[in-house]
């Protein structure tokens, strides 16, 4: 069977620019891993590829949403299913790129069946989050159900929601459902998984810091207000939490200053790249590549060595024997 490949990593680190690379090296069509890019109209905040390259290296999952629209990890799973076995119909390699690592865990292992969505009580958790704080929530959370307030950070909103929802609905805590209730397995087939990030901290925190504010010489604080001006688009919404989106948000209803906005979004982002990095590192049999010059071309070597061989088990960063991209360090 055509092995799937995953290439993930920390937002700003360089996917989508490998991505487009390894496309036009291999026999490869991307599939879309990113929960902000599924939303037309949020272009620049999201990092999206630009329409020229989007001609050159088409990608699936973008912009199938409109903002005002939920999208979840068992939605992206049934797409991505849909979309893989499209592009192994046509005999070519599934490239998964992105940075939402729920969904390559939802494409990889299936997900728990959970309640159906509440919209009331999400309505008045969201309200309640905008004028407490998502981390007085998660204090909540944490006091119901332990062992998700352990596994979530403070800050994620969508799944503080979601976990209290959850919860408030049924009357059993979220960990209880993921460790009882199963649903579609994962994708069937070989996969390598590759995670591309800086060895040095220091560089991914300076990509992170230039890339925001290259999205505000493009226009993101336009583009959020055009969102904002929408029928129907309020804060709560799932695409309006998004990273970026958030904070010029508040900047433009007088909640900060235009350099607090960036402060507070640049550390936002350097958060969710620490807790992406965490999440990475917990994975085996993942091949580490830094974006330096010749990525494109080791990543491709790694790829066709490993397609048709069982994955190395090694639980850390330094990969096993002859499938070693590189050595990194803390």
């Amino acid at each position: 069977m055509t092995p799937i490949v995953l290439l993930m990593g920390p937002t700003a680190a360089g996917k989508t620019d490998l991505g487009v690379r390894l496309a036009e090296g291999l026999p490869a069509d991307i599939v879309s891993v990113d929960s902000a890019m599924v939303y037309r109209g949020m272009d620049i905040g999201t990092g999206k590829p630009p329409p020229e390259v989007l001609a050159r290296a088409p990608h699936r999952l973008i912009d199938i949403r409109e903002i005002t629209e939920t999208y979840s990890a068992g939605d992206f799973r049934r797409d991505a299913v849909r979309e893989v076995e499209a592009i192994r119909a046509r005999g070519r390699i599934p490239l998964l790129v992105g940075g939402t690592l729920l969904y390559f865990r939802a494409l990889e292992r299936g997900l728990a069946r959970l309640p159906r969505a509440a919209p009331a009580v999400r309505e008045r958790l969201a309200a309640e989050g905008e004028r407490s704080g998502w981390p007085a929530l998660h204090e909540r959370l944490a006091a119901v159900d332990p062992e998700a307030g352990r596994r979530i950070h403070p800050h994620d909103a969508q799944r503080i929601q979601r976990a209290l929802e959850v919860f408030e609905v049924s009357g059993r805590r979220m960990s209880e459902w993921q460790r009882s209730a199963h649903g579609p397995a994962g994708v069937p087939g070989p996969i390598v998984r590759l995670a591309v990030a800086p060895a040095d901290r220091a560089v991914l925190h300076r990509a992170i810091d230039a890339r925001f504010r290259a999205m505000l010489e493009r226009g993101l604080v336009d583009e959020v207000r055009g969102l904002a001006e929408r029928p129907g688009v309020d804060r709560g919404l799932p695409s309006m939490r998004a990273v970026g989106y958030r904070q010029v948000r508040d900047y433009l209803e007088g909640r900060s200053s235009r350099a607090e906005m960036v402060e507070r979004a640049v550390a936002a982002t350097r958060q969710l790249a620490r807790r992406q990095l965490t999440w990475l590192r917990s994975l085996s049999g993942v091949g580490w590549l830094d974006p330096a010059s010749g990525a494109a071309e080791r990543a491709r070597e790694y790829i066709l060595r490993n397609a048709a061989s069982e994955p190395c088990r090694t639980p850390n960063r330094i990969q096993c024997d002859d499938r070693r991209l590189s050595e990194k360090t803390e």
